[in-house]
This record gives structure tokens, C-alpha cells and sequence, in this order.
């Protein structure tokens, strides 16, 4: 990889564009970059880092890219020529930033850009240029990461050899140096097997745990089931035994569980035979005591028996008289029906003929007169049909009279009102015509001031506006003006103060030296003659102050200077749109224009209005012509009519009067006479009811007679007094058949042999055999459950051995892997007694990439130190508890013995860093695919060599042109001035940063 051209625009501390030709720079091989502190050396090789891989050097990554000086229009851009692989290739890469809006005012966000272009001998037209890669950002930083083949902290630590850190790896222990070499190599595939392998572990561990859980919990689980009298657990079975003891004890627990079982089977048939013979024993005297209970209770009964004999006799005598006399009730119940009947007959004929008299009829006529009188009745109401027809036309004429009257009424207003309307119309109708005329001028007043009105509110609010930012420019103007002196005073201040301290940075460092420690400068533990402090010495926290308080001025009078440009663009706008009219001018044109407007509006909006007055008043001049003829047309028929009917109104009522006598109305003469027909009917009713009521009662008299005497009965009278209520009757006949039936039961059970026998015999005791059986069933339930548990506990047992039995099958395997992954897993950790070196798998392949960068370091470090010093590897085992395999020596020739590294001075401690430093470039490069570093940076440390050794250093390094390299020098030691010819100077103003090439009078 060899760099050509660096443009940087807007960059760091660069304010505009600033271009670095590496082919003119390395011609010589070596070249220098130096400049004041601060002025920007090691921002030139951020830019490289940016332009590869869009991101800067870690130490600074948390610094903003964009130049605090650069105009607000002016992008931040990073553009590199290099050739990768034999490929000429150009990157121009742009980071997030803030740039003006293209429309209108304010700040937007620009998203990272990168272009990847190669240069081609014709890009299609016959001509060499430059050709496209790759225009996404994304894919264009894969692309050049593939090409480069290293990653970003792989490109710092082999390229870019970094500020401060050359020591850091020399000096590093072992955990350190292989977290320094794991970003530098690929070796994440080592630390995966070593994960691997303990995950393995844990997992094949919780297996065999649980295996030997599961275990235990089947041998607890046995020991529980055989009981109290069997062999504990831990008696046979040590802690840490194996599944071969679990199931041996497993066996003697089921062999002694199989003789209880034995045991308690001969039991249980001893105790089944002694419950049968007690069993049929108690049945025996349960019978025998059940049968003689029972003769008593027979013997009990027929003697309760005798002595109602005589209450049995009355209730059958009773029973035969009312089943006699229940032959008669039919009748009596008949008898008493006709009675009542005939009753209720001659009442209802005394209410009707008291109806009678009360209506002016005779009330002591008989039948046929009754009859006579309501025929004469009837005939009479059938006459007054005709009468009802006249009196109904005569009420029709009323009425139709009446309402034709009041039409005639309407008719003549009806016409009236029309007569006056018609009489007006012409005057409203002018009228309405010229409010017509006026609304139309007015609606086109109407457009005119509405376009008027929307200039003027433009006008004024863009006036408004304008004054407003005229007089906040005046504000913003004063407060950038403070802001710029007091960021300009910052920067000073701050700029001074790190001069000072760079000035007394010898003796800041030598009040940090601690009696016995080595030195960060030069690694020597004896500090003779330390430097002392001037007055006035300016401490790191002082600087660190002066700058945040620089950031935060300068930050503060970049945002005044955005929000002034944002106003006066805001300003301009509205000027354009108001111009130079004072705001009161406009605002009373515009309440003017309003006014007009209101009132060309309002009359506007009546011509709609108008429109429609006139036609609907046009239309009811019609309408009013035609209901005012017609009115008087109706008027006429209508006088007519009612002369008619008052003729036939003169002539009904005559008719009528001749008909009806006193009565008001036909429909009240009609009700008089069928009133008075309706009670001589109901009369005549009554009394043919009461005749024939007075027949029956008297048939019912004498059929009662003949029946009652029939019975046996003297009279009805005694048949009556002999019936019995049937519930009563039937119960009498139910306790007459219950008695039958005892006694025919109780005759049964004293002739039964069984009972009689049963009684000669003595009396039977069945509790004394009851306790005998019951002590028998106790024993019987013992031997059982005795029996019951033994078989239980044998198959719970021997259920128990089988999965015992099959648990120790697959533990076996499971042990042997187990015991397989863990030694390779403590192996690879390095925690296992056969690691004898202590190392883990990584650190023992990074231990043999030390190895190859030991030797490339060693060669330049004999040119360096005359032949004195070379680095070797080391994998001695470390004290303590801390790993090995990642240890450097330093081997020195004078003496002949290997020392530690940390016993080096200052400046040997450099040379030694930067001969590895070189060594780890070589052995990384062989490492990511072979490709040559052509361009090297080597960032400051020079300062604490001494003349001789800064000469062999430079050798060595201007070596490096043997390998074609070109190797550039950021540092401020002036020595360097007048050994390194090719300069690039950095320039530092209070403007930004600027590059040029340096002159020779320069130098």
C-alpha cells in the first residue's frame, strides 16, 4: 500500500482546503512532519484513518471532524489517492454533518458520503480517467476494508504507529500484550474453541449432576419404601459410591422385603380360616333368636286381637245401613233440587210483576193478557221506521246548511283579499327591481376588494416581520460581537497555557517520579537529578480547564453567528415582500379596504335573495287572479243551494210533529215503548216459569215416598239420617279389612313349624357369638393389610431396581464424556496440572505470533543499539496465579543475560519499542495476506534520544527504503530539521491550520 495524494477540505484544525503530495514527500524515503503543538501534525493521519475507514485513530475517535473554523457553505471532505494491490485508487469520504438549508433558513443534517473510483487507461471514450466503483456508502467500506485486508486498530497500530504508544506493548503484561496482539491478529477463532469447550463442560457437568440427583432420589425413594427394619443407605453405601453399590444394595433390600412377604401369606390363610368358622357360627344364632322374636310378636298380636272382637261386630252393622240407605240419596238430592227450584221461581215472578205495575200495566193481569198487551206493543214500535228516516234527512239539511254558510263566508273574504293584494302589486314590484340593480354593482365590487385586502394583510404581516428581525439583527449583532472576543480570548488563553505546560512538561513529569519506581520517560528506577518546577507551572487540569472553556466559547459564538445569518436571510425575505411602507400606513389601508368590503358583501349577498322575491312575486299575481275568480264563482253556486234547502227543512218537520206527540225525538219515543214491551215479556216469562217449577217440586215428592219405602226405610226422613259422608264410609270399610287381614296373619304365623320349634328351644344369645366374629374379622383385616403392604413394598422395590438398573446403564457414558471434556477444556484454559505453562489455547497461538515478531524486531534492534541489545520470546511460567506464554526478554550482549524489558532507560525503552514496533508491522502484514506496506507514520517519541542514537534510528529507518518504503516522522524535535530534508510544515493561525512543503532555508 503506497500513498500518492491527501486533500483535505473543512477538516480538523484545517478552515478550507489543504492538499499533501506523497510521491514528492517520499522521493527521499524519509520525510518529517512537523509544526507547532496544536497546529494539526497528527490530524493529517486521522485523515488517512478517515479516508479508509471513516472512523479516526481510537485515542482521538471521540474529537469532532469538522473544522471549527470552516465557513458554514463549506463541506467537511477527506479525499485519498493511494494504489492497494497494484490498483490506483481514489477515496472521497464525508462524515455527518450540518450544512444550510438550499431553501429557506436553518441548519439540516447531511448523511455520510463515501466514492470509491479507479483509475483505468479508458473509461469508455478512448481517454484514461477515473472509473466508479462503488457510490454507497456502505458497500464502499467494504470494499476498501477487502482491499486494505486489515482492520482499523490492526492499520494503527502497523501504519500509523501511534503517539505514546510504542512503549505500551513493550512494557505490557501478559494479559495486556494479548489483548493488544488478539486486535491485531485474527485468534477470535481460538477464544470460540476455548468457550466451546467450557460450555461442553457446564452442559455435560449438569448432566452428570442431575444423573447422580436422579440416582440418590431412586435410593432414597427404595429406602423409604422398605420400611423401618431395612438396611440403611448409608451403612452399605458411601457417599461417593458408584451405581455399582446403589444396586447391590438395592438387592438385599428386595431379598428381605420377598421373606416378609412370605411371612405375612402364611398369616393371612391362618386368619381366613378362623373368620369362616366364627362367620357361620353367628349366622346360626341370628336365625335362631329371629325366629323365636317373632313367635313372641304373633303371640302379642292375637292377643290384642280378642279384645276388639266387639268393635269389629258395630263397625260391620254400620257399614250395612249406610250401603242401604245410599239407594235413596239419588233421589233426596233430586227432591232437593226441585224445591229449590221452585223457590227461586216465585220470587222472580213477584220482581217482575212489581216491574209491572211500576210501568202503569196491570200487575194482576193473568197469561193470555200479558201475551195480548206486548203483541200491541211490538206493533207499534215497527211504525216509527218511517218517522226515523225523515227525522235523519232533516238533521242532514241542518247541518249541510250550516256549513254551506260558513263556505259563502270564506268565498267572499277569499275575494276581498285577493282584490287588495292585486291592487299593491305594482309598486313592490319596482321597488324590488332596483334593490336588484344595486346588489349586482356591488358583487363585483366584491372580487375587487377581496384581492385588495389579501396584498395589504400580506403586506403587513410581512412588514411586521420585517421589523421584528431588525431590531433582533441589531441584538444578535452586539452578542456576536462579545461572543467572538470573548472566544478569541479563550483560544489565547488556552493556547498559552499549553505552551507553558509543554515548556515545564519536565518538571510536571518529575514530580510524578515515586523512590524505587521506573520512569514513564526513561524506565530507569534512579532519578539523580530530577527536574524542578518554574514558577507559575501550568498543571494538565489547568489546560484541560482553558480548553473545554475554548470549546464552549467558540461553540457558543458558531451558534450567534448561525442565528445572525439566519435573521438577515429571514430580513431580506421580508423586505421583498413588504417593502419600505411603515407598518400603521398599511394597517389603516387595510381596515379601510375591510370596510368597504363588509359593505359591498352584504349587499352582494342579497341578490340571490332578490332573485327569487321577484319570481315568487310574480308567481302569486297569478295565483291571486285565479283564486279571486274562482271565489266568486263559488259564491254564486253556493246561494243558490242554500235556498233549496231550506224548502225541505219546512217540510220534514211537519211530517215529524204528527208522529211523535210530546217525545222529543223517533229515538226516544222508540225507547219509551220497547222499555215498557221488554217488562210485560219478562212478566209474562216469570210466571210461565213458576207454573211449571210448582210440577216438578210435586213429581219429586212423590218418587221420594216410594223409594225411601223400598229400602226398608220408614220414612225419607230416616234414610237420610243413615247415609254416612262417603270419606268416612270409606275409611270404616278400610279398617274393617285391616282387621280381617291380622287375624287371618297372625292364625299363619302361630301354625309355622319353624317358629314353634323354635320356641321349645332355649332362648339364643347372638351377642356373645357377634364379639367372637368381630374379633376374628380384626384379625382377618391385619393379616391382610399386613399382606397387602409386603407385596406392595416388594413391587415397589423391585419396580425401583429396575430403574436403578437402567439409570446406571446410561450414566456410564455420560461419566466417560464428561471426564473427556473437562481435561480438554482445563487444558485449553490453561488451569490443568498437564499445562504445565500455565497458557490457554489463544495466548499459545498469540505466544507464537510473539515469537516471529521478536525475531523481525530483534534485527533492527541490533542496528540500533549497536549491536548491544536483541528481544527474544519468553514462555516462563509467571508468578502467583498469572499466565504465561506471552512474556519478552531483552538479551544483552555486554553481560550476556536476559532481562526484563522495564529495566531499559528512556531511551533505549524507545528504540526497542519502535524496532518491535516495525516488526510487528512486518509480521502483521505477512499475517493479512502478504501485501506491502509501502508508506509508514511514525508519531513522535524521538525527543528522548541522545545524538548518537537518533543517528542509528534514522538508519535504520531510512533502511526501510530497501523494502521500497517510504517512512514519514510526525514530531517537533528539532534535531530532525537538519537530518530529514523533506519537510511538510503545518501552520497554525488563528484562521486554521494550513500544509505547504517546507524550503530549504526553513530547515
Amino acid at each position: 500500500m503506497r500513498l500518492h495524494q491527501l486533500t483535505v477540505t473543512a477538516f480538523g484544525p484545517f478552515a478550507g482546503s489543504e492538499r499533501v503530495d506523497f510521491d514528492e514527500l517520499a522521493a527521499a524515503g524519509l520525510f518529517l512532519l512537523r509544526g507547532a503543538t496544536g497546529a494539526g501534525k497528527s490530524s493529517v493521519l486521522d485523515a488517512v484513518c478517515f479516508a479508509l475507514y471513516g472512523e479516526v485513530p481510537g485515542a482521538r475517535k471521540g474529537n469532532p471532524l469538522r473544522s471549527d473554523h470552516a465557513a458554514a457553505d463549506l463541506p467537511t471532505q477527506v479525499e485519498l489517492e493511494l494504489t492497494l494491490g497494484g490498483q490506483r485508487l481514489r477515496i472521497v469520504r464525508s462524515p455527518e454533518q450540518l450544512r444550510p438549508k438550499l431553501r429557506g433558513s436553518g441548519l439540516t443534517t447531511m448523511k455520510p458520503e463515501t466514492l470509491l473510483s479507479e483509475w483505468v487507461t479508458d473509461t469508455g471514450e478512448g481517454e484514461p480517467g477515473w472509473r466508479a466503483l462503488s457510490k454507497s456508502h456502505q458497500e464502499a467500506g467494504e470494499q476498501i476494508h477487502r482491499l486494505v485486508g486489515m482492520s482499523r486498530e490492526q492499520f494503527c497500530q502497523v501504519v500509523l504507529l501511534p503517539q505514546g504508544d510504542f512503549a505500551r506493548f513493550l512494557r505490557a503484561d501478559t494479559n495486556e500484550r494479548a489483548k493488544l496482539l488478539r486486535q491485531l491478529f485474527d485468534t477470535g477463532r481460538f477464544d470460540q474453541v476455548e468457550r466451546w469447550l467450557t460450555e461442553q463442560r457446564t452442559r455435560h457437568e449438569a448432566t452428570v449432576r442431575e444423573g447422580r440427583q436422579r440416582l440418590h432420589s431412586l435410593a432414597t425413594r427404595a429406602e423409604e419404601a422398605a420400611g423401618a427394619g431395612a438396611v440403611p443407605l448409608a451403612e452399605l453405601v458411601p457417599e461417593s459410591a458408584g451405581a455399582e453399590e446403589f444396586l447391590g444394595w438395592a438387592a438385599v433390600l428386595r431379598t428381605d422385603a420377598a421373606e416378609r412377604a412370605a411371612v405375612a401369606a402364611l398369616a393371612l390363610t391362618a386368619a381366613e380360616r378362623g373368620h369362616g368358622a366364627a362367620q357361620q357360627a353367628l349366622q346360626r344364632a341370628t336365625e335362631l333368636a329371629d325366629r323365636q322374636q317373632r313367635h313372641r310378636q304373633a303371640v302379642l298380636a292375637a292377643t290384642e286381637l280378642a279384645r276388639s272382637a266387639d268393635r269389629y261386630r258395630q263397625d260391620r252393622e254400620r257399614l250395612g245401613t249406610a250401603q242401604q240407605a245410599a239407594t235413596v240419596e239419588p233421589v233426596l238430592r233430586h227432591h232437593a233440587a226441585a224445591a229449590d227450584a221452585h223457590t227461586t221461581a216465585v220470587r222472580a215472578e213477584q220482581h217482575r210483576r212489581a216491574a209491572l205495575a211500576a210501568a202503569t200495566a196491570d200487575a194482576d193481569a193473568d197469561a193470555g193478557q200479558l201475551a195480548g198487551y206486548e203483541r200491541e206493543l211490538r206493533g207499534e214500535l215497527g211504525r216509527l221506521d218511517a218517522a226515523r228516516a225523515d227525522e235523519r234527512r232533516l238533521a242532514e239539511a241542518v247541518r249541510e246548511r250550516e256549513q254551506l254558510g260558513h263556505e259563502l263566508l270564506r268565498t267572499e273574504e277569499l275575494a276581498d283579499e285577493a282584490a287588495d293584494w292585486l291592487t299593491d302589486f305594482d309598486g313592490r314590484f319596482k321597488r324590488l327591481q332596483e334593490q336588484q340593480t344595486e346588489a349586482r354593482a356591488a358583487e363585483a365590487r366584491v372580487e375587487q376588494l377581496d384581492a385588495r385586502r389579501s396584498e395589504l394583510r400580506d403586506r403587513l404581516a410581512a412588514a411586521a416581520e420585517r421589523d421584528r428581525l431588525r431590531a433582533g439583527i441589531t441584538t444578535a449583532e452586539r452578542e456576536l460581537d462579545t461572543l467572538r472576543a470573548a472566544a478569541n480570548d479563550a483560544r489565547e488563553r488556552s493556547l498559552d497555557l499549553r505552551e507553558r505546560r509543554l515548556a515545564g512538561m519536565a518538571a510536571e513529569l518529575a514530580g510524578q517520579l515515586v523512590g524505587g519506581d521506573p520512569c514513564r520517560v526513561c524506565g530507569s528506577a534512579e532519578h539523580p537529578a530530577p527536574a524542578r518546577p518554574a514558577e507559575g507551572l501550568v498543571r494538565a487540569e489547568d489546560e484541560q480547564r482553558a480548553t473545554a472553556a475554548q470549546q464552549r466559547a467558540e461553540q457558543q459564538r458558531d451558534s450567534a453567528e448561525q442565528a445572525l445569518l439566519t435573521l438577515r436571510v429571514a430580513e431580506a425575505k421580508a423586505v421583498g415582500a413588504a417593502g419600505d411602507q411603515p407598518a400603521d400606513q398599511l394597517r389603516t389601508a387595510l381596515a379601510e379596504a375591510d370596510r368597504q368590503h363588509r359593505e359591498a358583501l352584504g349587499s352582494a349577498d342579497s341578490l340571490g335573495q332578490l332573485d327569487r322575491q321577484l319570481d315568487k312575486l310574480t308567481q302569486e299575481q297569478t295565483d291571486r287572479q285565479a283564486r279571486q275568480q274562482q271565489a266568486r264563482v263559488r259564491a254564486a253556486a253556493l246561494t243558490t243551494r242554500l235556498g233549496s234547502l231550506a224548502a225541505d227543512r219546512q217540510e220534514l218537520s211537519a211530517r215529524l210533529g204528527a208522529v211523535l206527540g210530546d217525545a222529543p225525538s223517533v229515538a226516544a219515543r222508540s225507547a219509551t215503548l220497547t222499555a215498557l214491551a221488554d217488562t210485560v215479556a219478562a212478566a209474562l216469562a216469570a210466571t210461565r216459569a213458576r207454573a211449571e217449577a210448582a210440577g216438578r217440586l210435586a213429581e219429586a215428592e212423590r218418587e221420594l215416598a216410594e223409594v225411601s219405602a223400598g229400602a226398608g226405610f220408614d220414612s225419607p226422613t230416616e234414610a237420610a239420617a243413615a247415609l254416612l259422608p262417603a270419606a268416612e264410609s270409606r275409611a270404616l270399610r278400610d279398617r274393617l279389612e285391616r282387621d280381617r287381614a291380622d287375624r287371618e296373619a297372625v292364625e299363619r304365623r302361630l301354625a309355622e313349624p319353624e317358629l314353634v320349634a323354635a320356641a321349645a328351644l332355649p332362648a339364643a344369645d347372638p351377642a356373645g357369638v357377634r364379639l367372637a366374629y368381630q374379633q376374628a374379622t380384626d384379625r382377618l383385616r391385619e393379616a391382610s393389610a399386613t399382606d397387602s403392604a409386603a407385596r406392595q413394598q416388594v413391587a415397589a422395590l423391585a419396580r425401583l431396581g429396575r430403574q436403578l438398573a437402567e439409570l446406571a446403564v446410561a450414566l456410564g457414558p455420560a461419566l466417560e464424556q464428561y471426564e473427556r471434556i473437562k481435561r480438554l477444556a482445563e487444558l485449553a484454559a490453561g488451569t490443568s496440572s498437564e499445562n504445565a505453562l500455565r497458557m490457554r489455547l489463544e495466548s499459545y497461538v498469540l505466544a507464537a505470533r510473539l515469537e516471529q515478531v521478536a525475531a523481525a524486531a530483534s534485527g533492527r534492534l541490533v542496528r540500533m543499539s549497536s549491536g548491544r541489545y536483541t528481544l527474544v520470546h519468553s514462555d516462563g511460567r509467571a508468578a502467583g496465579n498469572r499466565r504465561s506464554g506471552l512474556a519478552l526478554r531483552v538479551v544483552d550482549a555486554w553481560t550476556g543475560l536476559d532481562r526484563d524489558t522495564a529495566t531499559l532507560s528512556g531511551g533505549e525503552s524507545f528504540f526497542a519499542s519502535l524496532a518491535l514496533a516495525l516488526g510487528l508491522a512486518d509480521v502483521v502484514t505477512d499475517e493479512s495476506g502478504g501485501m506491502p506496506l509501502d508508506t509508514l507514520f511514525i508519531d513522535e517519541g524521538f525527543g528522548s534520544l541522545d545524538e548518537q542514537a537518533l543517528e542509528e534510528v534514522l538508519d535504520v529507518l531510512d533502511g526501510l527504503r530497501e523494502r521500497d518504503r517510504a517512512v514519514g516522522i510526525v514530531s517537533h524535535v528539532a534535531d530532525l530539521r537538519s537530518r530529514i530534508p523533506a519537510q511538510l510544515l503545518v501552520h497554525k493561525g488563528r484562521h486554521g491550520s494550513t500544509l505547504r512543503l517546507a524550503d530549504r532555508e526553513e530547515h
